[in-house]
């Protein structure tokens, strides 16, 4: 299956002898050829606004865009289409929380030690703005997530509890149902930045009971500058806009104006609707290809991974050394040996794409005084021959560079 499927993505079976290794995919995933056919289809025969002209154009615009709604929240199970919230990326949306939920000061919101400076920045800009409390968890000596010291942080104060729901740094996920427990017994809301969860896992809103889930398009076999926020209808209703304008209101006067329930009034401005198509074709290929084949594809290449690469004298993992805690990434480093320059050889002698640095988890390694790490991270159309050709080119790396 895995084989037939990379006839998909073009990059994999162009007229190059030999395709790019592509191994970072936790970075942004390939592109299948079904979500640009969606993308220039619109471009080509349809290229007009939704929702603002009565034209043929505009109406088949209108009804692409409600499919694509009506695609997203089926991928996350959400009660109804109107819970999708249309945003350029995670990022989007976990500021349009931050900056809409009226917290105020003295409220705390907790994040992790591993979270992405997209779920940092956001809480640290609201401790300047308006004094809140920003509580950071520490993980476990493993790197896995602390569920007895999350529960020793709350506390009546505790407005939002936002995590990462599966972390770039290591792709440990942390244990989303137990979380949202504690927090909502607390009186807590719960945020999750799903953005490296949502390609690889199935996600059940409801049953999860999660308030606000934010996920990127990039990451999940969908256009650049797309994403979603999820919120129960219920919260969407009570939270003011953060960005306003064109499309958030049913109508305005000089002084006044009536905006529009979600999820319009979150969505400002002409929207990318070329990429709202095509992010829904990527939810509907995802679905078709099915998480636990994606889940198995990945296991068995990082499982091979983390047993050769655990015989390198010197190579570090980050995080549990069991594969299977790690979904698709595998982060290592050298303690003499740039993590740069092994990712530059390894394109330019074999053609093999990883990420070099620290990731946007710049806080992490602050703390454990580490200068980055190099990140292999696979996906479903990757194939077990590519990682030991990865493993192989990685040995003669070493040797040049020691």
């Amino acid at each position: 299956m895995k084989n037939n499927l990379r006839y998909d993505f073009p990059l994999l079976t162009n007229s190059r002898s030999q395709p790019p290794i592509y191994f970072d995919n936790a970075c942004q995933s390939l592109r299948p050829q079904s979500v640009i056919d969606a993308m220039v289809e619109y471009y080509r025969d349809y290229p007009g606004c939704a929702g603002r002209s009565m034209h043929s154009i505009a109406a088949k615009v209108t009804q692409k865009c409600d499919q694509a709604r009506q695609q997203l929240a089926k991928f996350i199970n959400a009660l109804r289409k109107e819970e999708v919230v249309f945003t350029r990326n995670t990022t989007e949306g976990i500021n349009l929380v931050a900056s809409s939920l009226a917290l105020k000061a003295g409220d705390i919101v907790i994040t992790s030690d591993k979270d992405h400076n997209s779920n940092l920045i956001p809480w640290q800009m609201l401790v300047k703005k308006i004094g809140i409390i920003h509580k950071i968890l520490p993980s476990l000596p493993d790197n896995t997530f602390d569920l007895e010291g999350f529960e020793k942080f709350l506390n009546p104060k505790v407005k939002l509890v936002s995590f990462g729901l599966t972390a770039n740094l290591d792709g440990v996920t942390i244990p989303a149902e137990k979380i949202i427990q504690l927090a909502h017994k607390n009186g807590s809301l719960v945020l999750f930045d799903a953005a490296q969860t949502a390609p690889h896992q199935k996600i059940d809103v409801r049953q999860l009971d999660v308030d606000f889930l934010a996920f990127s398009g990039h990451k999940m076999l969908g256009p650049s500058g797309t994403g979603v926020l999820y919120g129960k209808f219920k919260l969407l209703e009570k939270l003011e806009p953060f960005m306003v304008g064109g499309d958030t209101v049913a109508t305005s006067t000089f002084t006044t104006q009536e905006f529009l329930p979600p999820p319009e009034k979150f969505e400002a401005g002409l929207q990318d609707y070329a990429g709202i198509i095509g992010l829904g074709q990527a939810a509907e290929y995802l679905m078709k290809v099915g998480f636990k084949e994606i889940e198995k594809s990945e296991l068995e290449i990082n499982t091979f991974l983390t047993n050769e690469l655990g015989l390198i004298p010197g190579l570090k993992i980050i995080g549990p050394i069991d594969p299977a805690q790690r979904g698709g990434i595998i982060s290592f480093y050298f303690d003499k040996i740039d993590h740069h320059q092994i990712a530059l050889i390894l394109n330019q002698s074999a053609g093999i794409m990883v990420r070099s640095g620290q990731h946007c988890v710049h806080a992490w390694f602050d703390h454990h005084q580490l200068k980055g790490s190099v990140r292999a991270s696979v996906y479903f159309y990757n194939t077990l021959a590519e990682a030991e050709i990865f493993v192989r080119e990685l040995h003669k790396v070493i040797k040049v560079l020691s």
